[in-house]
């Protein structure tokens, strides 16, 4: 159990780093990627932005439960 928390973990870091350094800085972002920029200036958040914040939000929330899963089994010496 503690093995594929701990992969979980890994693949949820890597996912996470991923996400955030795809949302929006304070040039540009994905929707500047795929050359979205002027529409998402003019109009606010795009969709491609809106999924993104929930994707990540979302593997945030599983990366939260592996570390606490992983502390809990750790702790009870499983």
């Amino acid at each position: 159990m503690i093995v594929i928390l701990s992969i979980v973990l890994i693949i949820a870091s890597l996912l996470l780093i991923l996400l955030v350094l795809l949302h929006k800085g304070r040039g540009g972002g994905m929707s500047d990627m795929f050359g979205g920029g002027m529409s998402s200036s003019l109009g606010g958040s795009s969709v491609a932005e809106r999924n993104l914040d929930r994707i990540t939000v979302g593997i945030g929330l599983v990366w939260a439960l592996c570390v606490f899963a992983l502390g809990v089994l750790l702790k009870a010496g499983v």
